[in-house]
């Protein structure tokens, strides 16, 4: 059987996050970084060699209670360099992962000791930030979830991992990760979609609850999710409760984007509750849930919000810092020139380092960061996508609200989806010290020049 695009996308399935893994002879849980083999596609395809963390692909799932310190000692297994980012937690500056910034990357055969509290309930994840378009393509991720001190009350709480992978006929990872057309365009994109529900779920009853956690670890691809046999409400975003659920639609997660929702099983039992995947060309069903029975005569009523995280939201914006963000580069991006290490260089001659993006005329990290806040100061973001292409934001160590057309302020996020030739706003008050990275997190185009920085100074 030939592994052609449709037959890879149309045979997508769930996939199950392996258990916890500890070396001997210590007392804190170890994430191993290391090649492994796993049944990606299906039984009749050879396993698929990745780079898991404990060799699972995602890997192990961390909940903790809000509030908990979390311990984890990287163990490095590859033959180069890693690191682990936790994405979207409030975190310590020298824990945040990221090399260069925040520390060494950890060297093959060697090992770091992350160790950190998690100050805010919801849906976060962990991936590598070394090299990462390779590394989170090939396997590199996990989920963190961070349990409220008093949860809403639903019958299963699921999280459900969407990624986007890139195979040959053979199953296995595409290993050509430097092709121009990708950095310059949306990105490496694949050819076979996956969902891994964790835990295991495939039967459900009418009128259960099930609260899904989703999380798009997808290295660019734009996920568009509809669900369907299951009607409820989108309560969190990016692990931040909305101050009100807002109506389940179509659901669009750019890379790193989560979204927590609440729905109800309304379909009719012998049917299927389906999570699928919205394609221009087709749909596709990324797990489905056999309707087995009813729980009950009807529904379970309103859906409540979650209770708010400790974050400040933003008040009293006049006079605070602005700091504004132009993006080019990219497939007819009219890129004529940019600065990369210091050095102006023609578009030629960037796209000769695989440098096709900058921000602020800039590719690459610059030595100067985008802007220096001190604690408590508000800083303003005017983004302005001057592409051909959609970007997904992502700040590390905070969390920021938009800046409406009207003046209000939107959810707190930390990665926000910028659609080609739109200008948006974003703001934040500064409440972390350290220097944080400000990149696409669509991670073909971090590579290729979108990442820059800011410093908060206490």
């Amino acid at each position: 059987m030939n592994l052609t695009r449709r037959s890879l996308l149309a045979s997508a399935s769930a996939m199950v996050a392996l258990p916890k893994f500890s070396l001997a002879n210590t007392d804190v849980e170890v994430l191993e970084a290391r090649r492994s083999a796993v049944s990606l596609v299906s039984d009749k395809y050879p396993d698929t060699e990745v780079w898991g963390y404990n060799g699972g692909v995602p890997g192990p799932e961390i909940r903790v209670a809000q509030g908990a310190r979390i311990r984890r000692r990287l163990v490095n297994s590859l033959d180069e360099p890693t690191t682990i980012h936790w994405h979207g937690i409030r975190i310590e500056n020298a824990m945040d992962g990221v090399p260069g910034i925040t520390q060494d990357a950890v060297q093959p055969g060697e090992d770091f000791l992350y160790d950190f509290e998690v100050p805010d309930a919801g849906t976060y994840w962990y991936h590598s930030h070394f090299n990462t378009t390779e590394q989170i393509s090939r396997g590199l991720y996990g989920a963190l979830i961070v349990e409220e001190p008093n949860p809403p009350e639903v019958d299963h709480d699921i999280t459900v991992i969407v990624d986007d992978w890139r195979l040959g006929d053979d199953a296995q990872i595409d290993p050509d990760f430097s092709q121009i057309h990708d950095w310059s365009h949306a990105g490496r994109l694949g050819n076979f979609l996956k969902a891994s529900l964790s835990p295991t779920l495939t039967e459900v009853k009418k009128n259960q609850r099930l609260r899904l956690r989703f999380i798009c670890v997808a290295t660019d691809r734009v996920m568009r999710l509809a669900l369907t046999g299951m009607e409820g409400k989108v309560v969190a975003l990016d692990g931040m409760p909305l101050s009100e659920p807002t109506p389940l639609e179509m659901l669009t997660l750019g890379p790193a984007q989560r979204a927590d929702v609440i729905v109800d099983i309304t379909g009719e039992p012998d049917t299927d509750a389906v999570i699928g995947f919205v394609g221009r060309e087709q749909s596709i069903a990324l797990a489905s849930l056999k309707i087995t029975g009813q729980a009950s005569l009807s529904s379970r009523g309103d859906i409540p919000r979650l209770p708010a995280n400790p974050m400040k939201q933003l008040g009293d914006i006049e006079g605070a810092k602005v700091a504004e963000l132009n993006m080019e580069g990219g497939a007819m991006g009219g890129l004529r020139q940019g600065i990369y290490k210091g050095k102006m260089m023609t578009a030629a001659k960037l796209v000769e380092n695989g440098q096709i993006w900058t921000l602020n005329g800039v590719a690459g990290l610059p030595d100067t960061a985008l802007a220096e806040v001190a604690l408590g100061e508000t800083l303003r973001i005017p983004i302005i996508n001057d592409t051909a292409f959609a970007h997904a934001m992502h700040m590390h160590g905070a969390h920021f609200q938009e800046i409406l057309p009207d003046g209000s302020f939107g959810p707190l996020l930390d990665t926000i989806l910028i659609e080609r030739q739109e200008r948006r706003e974003i703001a934040f008050t500064a409440s972390n010290p350290g220097d944080w990275v400000f990149h696409c997190h669509m991670l073909s185009h971090q590579s290729a020049g979108m990442i820059t920085w800011v410093r908060v100074t206490a």
